[in-house]
């Protein structure tokens, strides 16, 4: 496997100098490498350190982390749009203008997902309030619907008849009233007094 990425930085180094369409001679020049020493790693016969990718990107005016990537010493970054790519492979921005363009881009990216979560966040505060209200709906309506069970209940056992409890608290009311028991008491019965 080490030597597929031996291969691969090789090849992608290659490809690299061929776009830019410059000479290995003028690369290992601008990179301050031995030109045999290039050719070994195009070919993938030597491994680059750290260091000689860094030179090797100044030379190609590419990004080192590209070359990092490809050495297998990065991660590759699973989003990747096809924006960094392209920033990465122009010839003709500097090493310092494609950076600070995909800091740029980063940005955006990092702005744009906030935006994104944030409002997922209001829809699922909004989802969570709209249940509360149909529950608190739900619940009023099941509260009104036991007391009108309730009254259709009452209702239905009073037949016309008064109730023994309200028939026994109407005669303890007019025991009150008028006390039995006293015949000169009872009403309708004005009898004069004999005598």
């Amino acid at each position: 496997m080490r030597n597929e990425t031996v291969k691969s930085i090789g090849d992608y180094i290659r490809e690299q100098r061929e776009q830019a369409r410059i000479s290995m001679r003028q690369l290992a020049q601008q990179a301050g490498v031995s030109n045999p020493y290039l050719s070994q790693i195009e070919r993938g016969l030597r491994k680059p350190s750290a260091d000689i990718l860094q030179q090797i990107a100044k030379g190609l005016r590419i990004s080192a982390e590209a070359l990092y990537v490809q050495a297998g010493i990065l991660e590759d970054r699973p989003a990747d749009t096809g924006v960094r790519s392209a920033l990465l492979a122009d010839a003709e921005l500097s090493e310092r203008q494609k950076q600070v363009l995909i800091e740029i881009y980063e940005s955006f990216r990092k702005e744009n997902a906030a935006i994104a979560e944030a409002q997922a966040a209001e829809v699922a505060t909004q989802a969570a309030e709209a249940a509360a209200t149909e529950a608190a709906a739900t619940e009023a309506a099941a509260a009104e619907a036991a007391a009108a069970t309730t009254e259709a209940s009452a209702v239905a056992a009073d037949d016309g008849r008064p109730s023994r409890t309200s028939w026994s608290a109407a005669t303890a009311e007019a025991e009150q009233v008028e006390p039995s028991g006293n015949v000169d008491d009872v009403p309708g019965q004005n009898v004069p007094p004999i005598g």
